[in-house]
Parts: C-alpha cells; sequence; structure tokens
C-alpha cells in the first residue's frame, strides 16, 4: 500500500496572505539555495493544524520589483522545506467589465508578456540540476486545488469567478492603453506582473500551485478608472480568512 505524503502548504503572499500572524506557533528560517536566497526568510507555522510555510514574494517591505523577485530560490527553497501544494495571492487588474474591483479569480490559464525572467531550474549552470526540462504546459494550475477554492469563496459567500486567463507582463510600468486593449483581445481576463515564471517554475518542481487573484482596477482600458493596484486595504481582510479556509480544507 501506497505511504500518503502529508500536505504542507507553502504560501505565496500577496496581498491577504502575507501577514506572519497568521501562523500558529511561528519560526523564522533564512535559507540559501542553488540560485541564491529567496526573497526573504521562510516562515514556519500552522494553519487549522496544517503545516504550512509562508514566503513575502517581494520581501516584508516590499523592496524587490516584480523583475527582481529571485523566483527559482523561492521554489526551490519552498519545496526543499517540504512543500507539496502553493496557494499565492497576487493582486491584479481586470480586463473584463464583468470582473469588479474585489472580486476573486481563481485563475486556470495565463499569458506570458514577460522577457527577462529565468523560467526553469534546469538552466545549465554548474549548481542547478543536470539535463533540460521541457515540461507540459497545457494545464499550468493544479485543478484539484483550484476546486477546493472554489468550494470555500462558495461557502464564505465570496464573488469568485471559477476560472480565468492571466496575463503577466515585465513591469515595472503598467500597460499602456493601446496594449490593454490588445490584451482584451487576445482573450486575457486579468493581468499582472508575478505569476509567469512562478506558476511555471512551481509545475517544474512537481508542486501543487493555484492561485488566488484579486482584482483592484480595470487596468487603464476602461474609460474614467486608473490603475490602482497598490491599495489594498478594502478588501485584504476577506482574503485572509478565505485563504486561511481554504488551506484548512486541502
Amino acid at each position: 500500500m501506497a505511504s500518503v505524503v502529508p500536505i504542507k502548504i507553502g504560501i505565496i503572499g500577496g496581498s491577504g496572505l502575507n501577514d506572519p500572524d497568521i501562523l500558529e506557533g511561528r519560526t523564522e528560517r533564512y535559507v540559501d539555495t542553488p540560485y541564491g536566497k529567496p526573497s526573504d526568510a521562510l516562515i514556519l507555522g500552522k494553519i487549522k493544524n496544517v503545516e504550512c510555510v509562508l514566503l513575502a514574494r517581494h520581501g516584508r517591505q516590499h523592496t524587490i520589483m516584480p523583475s527582481n523577485v529571485n523566483y527559482q530560490a523561492n521554489i526551490w527553497a519552498l519545496r526543499e522545506e517540504g512543500c507539496t501544494h502553493l496557494l499565492v495571492t497576487t493582486a491584479c487588474g481586470s480586463l473584463r467589465e464583468e470582473i469588479q474591483p474585489g472580486d476573486i479569480v481563481i485563475i486556470d490559464q495565463f499569458i506570458d508578456r514577460t522577457t527577462k525572467r529565468a523560467q526553469t531550474l534546469y538552466d545549465g549552470q554548474p549548481t542547478s540540476p543536470p539535463g533540460v526540462s521541457h515540461i507540459p504546459m497545457a494545464e499550468p494550475f493544479c485543478n484539484r486545488t483550484r476546486e477546493v477554492l472554489v468550494e470555500v469563496a462558495r461557502s464564505l459567500g465570496v464573488k469568485c469567478h471559477v476560472r480565468g486567463t492571466m496575463l503577466s507582463i515585465e513591469g515595472p510600468r503598467f500597460s499602456s492603453r493601446a496594449e490593454s486593449l490588445m490584451f482584451r483581445q487576445w482573450g486575457a481576463d486579468v493581468i499582472n506582473m508575478t505569476t509567469v515564471p512562478e506558476v511555471v517554475l512551481a509545475k517544474e518542481a512537481g508542486l501543487c500551485y493555484a492561485s488566488i487573484a484579486m482584482a483592484t482596477d480595470y487596468d487603464c482600458w476602461k474609460d474614467l478608472f486608473t490603475v490602482n493596484r497598490g491599495d489594498l486595504c478594502p478588501y485584504g481582510a476577506g482574503n485572509t480568512m478565505f485563504g486561511c479556509t481554504s488551506i484548512g480544507s486541502l
């Protein structure tokens, strides 16, 4: 009979799940990896009796811009810590009228418009794993974990879109209006700067990855609306409750 591997959740925050106070019995650990140091210390603890490891994607003081996040080190560190699942949060702009600011989107696809980021752990460096990885990417996100998120959202009465395509841009600038309109024509539903390469590396590392994307604005395609992705205060508390309940349901 096959042994059951206990679930351990890596949390990459992200708005709403970047507060170490959500963890019980927390401890901190600074680690190094073959790719350098992760964004910040790993914070270990429990949520609803589930072992968790919290990592601030941009550092706890939000000092690392999207292009400079060490995505390889972050994923490697969480896998080495024994994480089986990654639950991440991201602020995003909405490219659809029906996805309103404050809505949650459980994204299931991405379009990559980044240009400067390593997208594999098998990068040919002496300290990296040997070989080349041509990882399939038809289904980037873990569908079972996404289903749990959708079920929890419904149980809490959270307005949730059960699927959506995230377009990741390089940043740190936001889109021009022409770009925003073009991305809508491409079929993208929401836009951010961090889903790629994070989801790609997680899949390559064998981790079940799901993302809670929270719309904060209508990007710039919609007249009279401006990008305001830093203003998360009205939504952060609800996102925290949603994420913590989801972890207890995995």
